[in-house]
């Protein structure tokens, strides 16, 4: 098999990358940029970044989020464009798009550079579940400790930078059941849309993170 270097550049794939919360989506992007070049570019990321700028688009994005309303997806794209603009080689989006519509929306903004391939990181939703509800958060570094797959050395302690760890609202059992409801239905036509468009692909993602990663790394050798 053959694995790209941390510094190659040559891959010019359109990339997006699906999977519920709990999936390890986020892990495996982060690796998977850093072993083909792919540059990572996460919805969430850019509105925070947008807003601490202060731009245009970042102020929009915010006004809708301090209502708790969702962000237009016109007001996503624009961002989306504006960050992927001039980028040479390919890239990867995590948490965009996340329905038929945005899919369609996207794919209008790219025009002839749309979307070329789309990984599905598939895991039941027992195993998500298991995941979600006992996952816990440093407060200090964000980084993720799960008390049955990845437990902190010292318990309540960070591993890395010694914070507290703490866990997420959103990370209880019932929380986490209503968010993988939300996430499924509003993904699963999407799944389908991209399938039927001949560009999806699904990877087990119940496997270990070494593997699943040395399989998507595979995938796009």
């Amino acid at each position: 098999m053959r694995v790209f270097s941390s510094n190659r550049r040559g891959i010019r794939l359109r990339l997006v990358l699906l999977g519920a919360p709990g999936s390890g989506k986020g892990t495996q992007a982060e690796r998977l940029s850093q072993a083909t070049g792919l540059v990572h570019i996460a919805s969430g990321d850019l509105f925070r970044q947008a807003e601490r700028e202060g731009t245009e688009l970042g102020k929009i994005a915010k006004s809708y989020m301090e209502k708790g309303l969702l962000v237009p997806d016109e007001v996503t794209i624009r961002m989306i464009l504006r960050h992927i603009d001039g980028i040479k080689q390919g890239f990867m989006l995590d948490g965009f798009p996340r329905t038929i519509e945005q899919a369609q929306a996207l794919d209008k903004a790219l025009g002839n550079k749309g979307i070329e391939k789309v990984i599905y990181i598939r895991v039941s939703e027992k195993e998500l579940l298991r995941r979600l509800s006992g996952r816990w958060i440093c407060r200090q570094c964000q980084a993720p400790y799960h008390l049955v797959s990845s437990p902190p050395k010292v318990a309540g302690k960070c591993d890395a930078c010694g914070g507290e760890l703490y866990q997420r609202a959103d990370d209880t059992l019932e929380t986490a059941r209503k968010r993988l409801e939300t996430y499924f239905a509003q993904t699963a036509p999407l799944i389908d849309y991209y399938r039927q468009d001949g560009k999806l692909v699904e990877i087990d993602g119940e496997r270990a993170i070494e593997e699943v990663n040395r399989k998507l790394v595979a995938l796009l050798s």
